[in-house]
C-alpha cells in the first residue's frame, strides 16, 4: 500500500505544481502585453510613415510643375536663342521632371493602398481587365498584343483598389513582354485546394524564382531600369491591395519563358 501510495503527488506536489502554473499563466499574459505594445507601436509607426509619404508626395508636385512648366516654356518661347547644349539640358530637366511626377503619382497610389478606407461590393473583374487591356491598345496600336479575357469572374472587393490591382498587374505584363515582336497576355481563373484564384499571365521576359522575395517590396526591381523603366512600386501596391482584403498574391516564372501571377482576394 506505501508503495502504491507513493505514486500520488502529495500536498506539497499539488502546490508547487499550482504555484509554477501561476507562474507560467503570468509570464504568458506578460509576453502578449508586450506584443500588443509592440504591435501598437509598429502600427502607430507605419501610420507615421503614411502620413507623412501621402502629405510629402502632395507637396512636391507643386515645385514639380513650375520645374516642368518653366523648362517646357523655355523650350518653346526661347528656342531660337538655346544652342543645341542649352536645348540638350533643358530636355533632360523635362525628362527627370516627368519621370519624379511618375514617382510621386506611384507614391499616391501605394499611399492610398494603406490608408483609404475600403467599401467592399461584388466587381466584375473580367470587365475591369477589358476595359485596361482595350486602354492598352488604343495607346500602343503598333504592338502586336493578344489579350485573353475570360469573361465572368467577379469577386468582392473594393472597386478602386480592385482596378487598381489589375491595372498593376496588366501593367506589368505589358512592360515585360515590350522586347517581344509578339505578346501573349491572359487574365483568367483557376482552382487550387477547391479555391477560386484569379491569374495574370503573359510570355515576356519572366524572371529568376530565387530572387522572388523582392519581388513584392518597394523600389526593388529584377530588372534594370535600362531594360524595363519603372519605379517599383506596381507590384508593392498590388500586395499591399491584396492584404487589405485577407487575400494572398504569388507568382511563378522562369527566365523568358513568362511569369504568372496569381491573387486571392
Amino acid at each position: 500500500m506505501n508503495g502504491l501510495a507513493s505514486d500520488y503527488p502529495g500536498e506539497d506536489d499539488i502546490l508547487l505544481l499550482r504555484v509554477q502554473h501561476q507562474e507560467l499563466q503570468s509570464r504568458i499574459a506578460q509576453l502578449e502585453e508586450q506584443l500588443q505594445q509592440q504591435a501598437s507601436r509598429a502600427a502607430a509607426a507605419e501610420n507615421e510613415l503614411d502620413a507623412m509619404l501621402h502629405y510629402i508626395s502632395h507637396d512636391l508636385r507643386a515645385p514639380l510643375r513650375g520645374i516642368d512648366g518653366y523648362s517646357h516654356a523655355l523650350l518653346e518661347d526661347y528656342d531660337a536663342r538655346l544652342d543645341e547644349m542649352g536645348k540638350a539640358y533643358l530636355q533632360y530637366i523635362c525628362e527627370s521632371s516627368a519621370r519624379l511626377n511618375q514617382l510621386i503619382e506611384g507614391l499616391l497610389r501605394y499611399s492610398r493602398a494603406i490608408r483609404n478606407p475600403i467599401e467592399i461590393v461584388q466587381v466584375n473583374l473580367s470587365d475591369m481587365a477589358l476595359e485596361i487591356s482595350q486602354d492598352f491598345q488604343r495607346k500602343r496600336p503598333e504592338r502586336a498584343v493578344e489579350f485573353h479575357i475570360a469573361s465572368g469572374i467577379v469577386a468582392q472587393a473594393d472597386v478602386e483598389m480592385a482596378y487598381t490591382l489589375l491595372k498593376n498587374l496588366l501593367d506589368n505584363a505589358y512592360k515585360f513582354t515590350s522586347k517581344h515582336p509578339t505578346a501573349r497576355i491572359e487574365f483568367g481563373q483557376t482552382e487550387q485546394d477547391g479555391q477560386a484564384v484569379c491569374l495574370v499571365r503573359d510570355d515576356g521576359a519572366g524572371f529568376d524564382t530565387a530572387y522572388q522575395r523582392h519581388l513584392f517590396l518597394p523600389f526593388q526591381r529584377l530588372h534594370g531600369q535600362h531594360e524595363f523603366p519603372g519605379i517599383g512600386l506596381g507590384l508593392a501596391t498590388a500586395q499591399r491591395i491584396v492584404q487589405r482584403h485577407h487575400g494572398q498574391i504569388w507568382a511563378t516564372a522562369a527566365p523568358e519563358q513568362g511569369a504568372t501571377f496569381y491573387f486571392v482576394l
